[in-house]
C-alpha cells in the first residue's frame, strides 16, 4: 500500500469511527400533569400534556405508552407468572400457604385492583384509536411523527391505586398511605432497536429522559416526597417553618414539583411523615422523608455516611448530576427512581439501612444517568449498582475481619450458587428468567463479578479509568454493553471480546489448580490445569520465607495485550496460555527452602468455583 492510499485508508476509518459515534440519538419528552387525588378513596383524575420529540432518523406511525398498574390484579400477566413459578417466583410477589405456594397478585380484592383507565388521547389536537394490551397502550397516528419532529399528546385518564404487592400502591406494611411509582401512563423509549415495549412482569423499567411539571392537588394534611424540586414550599406541609397553607373548597392544596431530564417521576404521600434535609458540599441537597419514630431511629444517623456516601460516589464514578435527592419511606424494600427512592423506614442497625441508601442511591449512577434498558441488560444496573454499594461500604463499614478486597463475599455466593446447577446466563431478559433467585444472581451478582473480573483481567488503575469515561461519554445518554466494551478495550488495549461472551451469554464456570509442584537445586518448576469451562489469565504469587510477595502474571492468548501492573504493583509477565491448553508449566528461580507458600490469585477477585486447590502453603 502506498504511503497515500495509507494516509486515505486511516482518514476513511476515522471518519467512519466519527459516524458511528455521531449517528446516535436518543428521544425526549416535557410532561405537564395535573393530579387530583381522592385520598379517602385511593383514586385520583389525570389530565397529562406530552411534547415528544422524535430525534431517531425514523417516521413514527405509532407510539406505546406504558399502563404498569393494570399488572396488579387476578389473572394478570403478572399474576400468571407467578403461579407458573411456583416455588420459584419472586417472593415478595408470592406467598407460602398449606396449599403451596400462590400469587399474591390472585387475591387483591376488586376495589384494590391496580387500573389506568384512559379516557382519550388526542395528537397535535386530533383523537386517536388506541389499543390496551394489558400493560402496555398501542396508540395509532393518524400523522406520523417525521424524523426531527415533535408532536403534542394530550389525554385524560383516571387510577385506583392497588394494594401494594410490589414497589407501588396503597397502605404499605409500615403504614405509608400512598406510594406512586410507575402511576402516569409513561411513553415507551424508542431507539435503534425499535420500540421498547416490555410487558411488566415485576422486574425493571425504560424511559426517554424527559422534563416534568406535576400539580398534584391532594388534602391538606398530607406531606409528599418526591423526587424533583419543590416549587412552592410555602404553600404546603413540611418543608418550610410556618407554611401559609391555604386548603380550596375540598379542603386540598395543590403542589408543585418539577425535575429536567430524568428517566421518571415518582411520590409518595402519608399524613404521617416528617422531612428532614441535609446539603452536602460537592454533592445534592438530600431530603429524608420518613415516619420518624423509634423503628427508624437509624435515619438521623445515616446522615454523616449519606455524605460520604455521595462524596465517595462523585469521585469514583463520576458527579451526580441533579440538584437534590430523597430518601423515602415508601417501598416494599427498596427501588429507585429519578432523584428519590422509595425505601423501607424500619431497620435492625444503621449499616443495614446505609446498605440500602447506598445500593438504592448508587442506582441514580447506573439505573438513571447511564440509562441502559434494564428490562434487556439488568446485569448493566444491578450488577453495577451492587459493585458500588459494596465498594462504598467497604470503606464506611470496614468488615470486623479483613477481607482481601470488598466483593470476596459476592465471590464466595456466586460459587456456592454456581455449583447447584440452577444459574441462568445474565443475557436473558429480566422478565423472562424462571427462576427468581437465578435471576437474583445473573443480574446483581454475575453483573457485579463482571466488574471484578475485568479489573483482574486488565488491573484495578484500568478499570477506574473505564467507570469514569463510561460516565463521561455516556452518562445522560442511553448505553449499552457495546458502548461499554469499546471503551473497556480501547483503555486496556486488549480485546475482551471473549470476556464478555463467557460471562454474559453462558454459564460456564473458572476453575483453575495447582496441579504439580518440583523442586529442584535452584528452582521450581509449577505446573497449573484448568479444569473448568471457561479460561482466563492467571494471576500467581510466591510468599518468600522473607515475607516478601513475587507477583507473576500468566496472559490469556486471546488477550493479546498483557496486564503489566496491578493492586500490587509491577507484575512479571510469564509466556501466555493459550485458551486451548488443559495444563501450563513454568519455572521461578526459588528453592524450596525459599517459598512460604505459592498460590493462584493471591488477591482473591479470581471467580473460581472450587479455589481450594489455588493454594500451597511450602513445609
Amino acid at each position: 500500500m502506498t504511503k497515500l492510499n495509507l494516509s486515505f485508508f486511516f482518514i476513511l476509518c476515522s471518519l467512519l469511527l466519527s459516524a458511528q459515534k455521531d449517528a446516535y440519538t436518543q428521544q425526549y419528552a416535557k410532561y405537564k400533569m395535573d393530579i387530583d387525588v381522592d385520598a379517602s378513596n385511593f383514586t385520583y383524575q389525570g389530565k397529562q400534556t406530552l411534547q415528544y420529540t422524535n430525534n431517531s432518523p425514523d417516521d413514527l406511525d405509532v407510539v406505546y405508552f406504558h399502563l404498569y398498574w393494570n399488572a396488579f390484579k387476578s389473572g394478570s400477566m403478572m399474576d400468571q407468572r407467578v403461579q407458573n413459578q411456583g416455588v420459584n417466583a419472586d417472593g415478595r410477589l408470592s406467598a407460602r400457604t398449606a396449599n403451596g405456594v400462590v400469587s399474591r397478585l390472585a387475591s387483591i380484592p376488586q376495589n384494590e385492583e391496580g387500573r389506568q383507565n384512559i379516557h382519550w388521547i388526542k395528537m397535535n389536537g386530533k383523537e386517536l384509536k388506541f389499543e390496551i394490551q394489558e400493560t402496555i397502550m398501542k396508540v395509532y397516528l393518524t400523522d406520523k411523527i417525521k424524523s426531527k419532529s415533535s408532536a403534542t399528546f394530550t389525554m385524560e385518564w383516571d387510577a385506583n391505586i392497588p394494594m401494594q404487592i410490589r414497589r407501588a400502591g396503597r397502605n404499605n406494611r409500615e403504614g405509608v398511605d400512598m406510594t406512586m411509582t410507575q402511576w402516569y401512563p409513561k411513553i415507551a423509549e424508542y431507539d435503534y432497536d425499535g420500540w421498547a415495549t416490555f410487558d411488566y412482569i415485576g422486574r425493571e423499567f425504560h424511559a426517554p429522559f424527559a422534563d416534568f411539571d406535576i400539580n398534584i392537588k391532594i388534602d391538606k394534611n398530607y406531606i409528599i416526597g418526591a423526587g424533583g424540586t419543590l416549587e412552592n414550599p410555602n404553600d404546603v406541609a413540611g418543608y418550610v417553618a410556618n407554611p401559609s397553607i391555604k386548603a380550596d373548597a375540598n379542603n386540598k392544596v395543590n403542589w408543585r414539583w418539577t425535575a429536567k431530564n430524568m428517566l421518571d417521576f415518582a411520590w409518595a404521600a402519608d399524613r404521617d411523615y416528617t422531612v428532614d434535609s441535609f446539603s452536602i458540599l460537592d454533592g445534592p441537597k438530600v431530603y429524608f422523608v420518613y415516619q420518624k419514630s423509634e423503628k427508624t431511629k437509624y435515619w438521623e444517623e445515616s446522615k454523616p455516611y449519606v455524605t460520604k456516601f455521595f462524596q465517595i460516589m462523585n469521585n469514583k464514578f463520576g458527579r451526580y448530576k441533579w440538584p437534590s435527592y430523597s430518601f423515602i419511606q415508601g417501598g416494599d424494600g427498596g427501588m429507585e427512581y429519578g432523584m428519590c427512592t422509595m425505601i423501607l423506614g424500619e431497620s435492625k442497625s444503621v449499616e443495614d439501612l446505609c446498605g440500602l441508601m447506598f445500593h438504592e442511591g448508587a442506582h441514580s449512577w447506573f439505573q438513571q444517568m447511564l440509562a441502559t434498558n434494564e428490562s434487556e441488560k439488568p446485569w448493566m444496573d444491578e450488577g453495577f449498582t451492587s459493585y458500588a454499594e459494596h465498594f462504598v461500604m467497604n470503606q464506611l463499614f470496614p468488615p470486623k475481619s479483613p477481607q482481601p478486597n470488598p466483593f470476596t463475599e459476592s465471590l464466595a455466593r456466586y460459587a456456592e450458587f454456581a455449583k447447584t446447577g440452577k444459574e441462568e446466563p445474565a443475557v436473558w431478559f429480566a422478565d423472562h428468567h424462571d427462576n427468581g433467585t437465578a435471576y437474583s444472581y445473573a443480574s446483581y451478582v454475575k453483573g457485579e463479578l463482571f466488574l471484578v473480573e475485568l479489573g483482574y483481567i486488565m488491573g484495578e488503575d484500568n478499570l477506574s479509568k473505564v467507570m469514569l469515561r463510561y460516565y463521561d461519554e455516556w452518562a445522560m445518554k442511553h448505553p449499552t454493553e457495546r458502548d461499554f466494551m469499546h471503551i473497556a478495550q480501547q483503555v486496556s488495549g486488549m480485546d475482551l471480546k471473549w470476556f464478555y461472551n463467557y460471562w454474559i451469554n453462558t454459564t460456564k464456570t473458572i476453575n483453575y489448580g495447582i496441579k504439580n509442584v518440583k523442586y529442584d537445586a535452584n528452582s521450581t518448576t509449577i505446573t497449573l490445569v484448568n479444569k473448568g469451562t471457561m479460561p482466563m489469565p492467571i494471576d500467581f504469587s510466591i510468599l518468600t520465607k522473607d515475607k516478601k510477595v513475587v507477583n507473576y502474571n500468566i496472559p490469556l492468548n486471546m488477550t493479546h495485550t498483557w496486564k503489566k501492573s496491578d493492586i500490587y504493583g509491577p507484575i512479571q509477565n510469564l509466556p501466555y496460555w493459550p485458551w486451548t491448553q488443559q495444563e501450563y508449566s513454568f519455572t521461578i528461580p526459588y528453592r524450596k527452602e525459599q517459598i512460604s507458600a505459592i498460590g493462584i490469585d493471591f488477591s482473591q477477585r479470581l471467580a473460581d468455583v472450587n479455589p481450594e486447590d489455588n493454594y500451597l502453603e511450602v513445609k
